[in-house]
């Protein structure tokens, strides 16, 4: 790994101050087996709803519902009824962001991801009255809390539940949005934000549940969403610096950061993620016009796009083969070559843009030359005029991802992509998308060629469906048409509360009022 100790040192120097809030249960609810519902279970309000009076001994349990997302640290009170305890009291804290965490046993989860993202703790505890303080953070709407033993002389009752919820994103610093605007786009506004702000910590995480950590995927969509609601440059910043000091061997941006026990960077290596340092490095200079940082961190950016061109075969495509990963999206079938061009494509215009900030005339003609051969490499080599549609890899496979990319990358004047767009709705490819990542892209797309209603349709198709299906927060994967989806072998282990989703507020500030 190279590591550059200055810019980690500048990093460290920006850990924010989070902002905490205390939250206490609304509500005992059942969660209800209905095939109807998503992911076939309910949430019915409880008979009794006075848990704090309740009595309860082994075998005995409860689920309390916060009524918001939460992101925090869990504490409670409990006491024992009867006679004095004579055995430990035993409990299991059950913690989940959807009904189906708390409904469905964990030892039924066989997903490839670790168990230990699943969310429960086992606790004994000698002395009653007791009040505890779990140390892990949670991520959680639902807790379930079981008694799994006491002893035959008592029972116990809890006097208090609670979260002490953490952020870093302010809300004091978002600007209202005008009455004009529909019930339907305010409330995704409001659930959008919601998803950045439980996903800005001491990083912009991908997900506080699973994998708290700073993906470079996630921040360039997490600080485009931010610079139009929180507007908090010093936690992009801090990012930036965490990525640029500290990179692989040959001096690639890795895909993702480690916070604890000190900054590292992961091993993961994604040839679409290491060039989105040099989109978000662009977006940061915009939002912020911070000279110094752009100038320090100029050559880091520069490293990468000569790094991916080094990839690029005669006839300036991008090789695909076995020896690479560039992410694009989670479908299982997709063909990363054509999508990654576009990729490559974009951000190179993005370092266009940086070198003729910082003035270097050599640099700008560098990146015209690269903008030149690759974008004519994808109409020569990608582009089947016959078919209407780019392909990508030896089996010439048609996905939306590879329209979608070589559109935003702005290959074919902006009428064709147009046309290019309304193809991709009429024909339908079967090789479609997977996540909310690669549906912000599809909306950025539509509204790069002047396509709004289209644009706003598809978020209320997509994130809208999200909200009739119940999300306080929007999810890192949705399909309609398969609620249960799930990359990782369950949806037990789902982020219900993902980066990459948070977007629609940024769509409706800049592009719809």
């Amino acid at each position: 790994m190279l590591i550059n100790q200055s810019m980690v040192d500048k990093a460290e120097a920006l850990i924010p101050e989070l902002v905490t809030s205390l939250a206490e249960p609304k509500a005992v609810v059942e969660i209800v087996a209905d095939e109807t519902a998503f992911q076939s279970w309910r949430v019915d309000q409880a008979e009794k709803q006075n848990w704090q009076e309740q009595v309860l001994g082994k075998g005995d349990s409860f689920v309390l519902d916060f009524e918001d997302h939460l992101v925090g640290y869990v504490s409670f009170k409990v006491k024992a009824v009867g006679s004095p305890p004579d055995a430990p009291l035993k409990l299991k804290l059950t913690l989940g962001e959807m009904p189906c965490e708390i409904a469905e046993p964990f030892d039924s989860y066989d997903g490839w991801l670790s168990s230990s993202w699943l969310q429960e703790e086992t606790i004994f505890i000698d002395v009653l009255p007791a009040e505890i303080k779990l140390p892990r953070r949670y991520t959680f709407r639902f807790i379930k809390i079981d008694v799994l033993d006491t002893s035959k002389k008592y029972n116990v009752s809890f006097e208090q539940v609670a979260c002490t919820a953490v952020t870093s994103g302010d809300p004091s610093n978002i600007v209202p949005l005008p009455e004009r605007l529909s019930d339907e786009l305010a409330l995704m506004d409001r659930i959008a934000i919601k998803t950045l702000q439980d996903c800005m910590q001491s990083v912009f995480e991908d997900g506080p549940k699973r994998d708290r950590r700073l993906w470079i995927g996630d921040l360039r969509l997490q600080a485009q969403a931010n610079y139009l609601t929180f507007n908090n440059l010093d936690l992009v910043k801090r990012c930036l610096y965490l990525f640029a000091g500290m990179r692989l061997e040959d001096g690639a941006v890795g895909a993702c950061v480690f916070e604890k026990p000190h900054a590292h960077v992961d091993d993961t290596r994604l040839y679409d993620y290491s060039l989105f340092f040099v989109a978000c490095l662009y977006d940061y200079y915009v939002a912020s016009e911070d000279m110094d940082t752009l100038q320090e961190l100029w050559p880091i950016a520069l490293e990468q796009i000569e790094i991916a061109v080094q990839r690029l075969d005669e006839h300036g495509i991008v090789r695909d083969d076995e020896t690479w990963w560039s992410f694009i999206d989670w479908h299982p079938d997709l063909n990363k070559q054509a999508p990654t061009q576009g990729v490559l494509i974009y951000c190179l215009k993005r370092g266009l843009g940086l070198a003729r900030i910082l003035g270097l005339t050599d640099k700008q003609q560098y990146m015209e030359g690269q903008i030149e051969r690759a974008t004519k490499a994808a109409v020569t080599e990608l582009w089947d005029d016959k078919i209407g549609f780019f392909v990508s890899g030896a089996k010439r496979q048609i996905s939306w991802a590879s329209q979608i990319w070589l559109v935003l990358a702005e290959v074919l004047p902006v009428e064709e992509n147009a046309a290019l767009l309304n193809r991709l709705f009429e024909e339908q490819p079967a090789i479609g998308m997977t996540t909310p990542y690669m549906y912000h892209h599809l909306i950025e797309a539509l509204f790069s060629v002047g396509s709004s209603e289209k644009a706003a349709e598809q978020m209320q198709a997509y994130w809208g469906e999200m909200i009739k299906d119940g999300a306080d927060t929007f999810w890192e994967l949705y399909n309609p048409d398969d609620k249960k989806l799930s990359p990782y072998g369950s949806n037990l282990i789902n982020s219900y509360c993902h980066a990459w989703s948070c977007t629609p507020t940024y769509f409706i500030r800049k592009y719809l009022i």
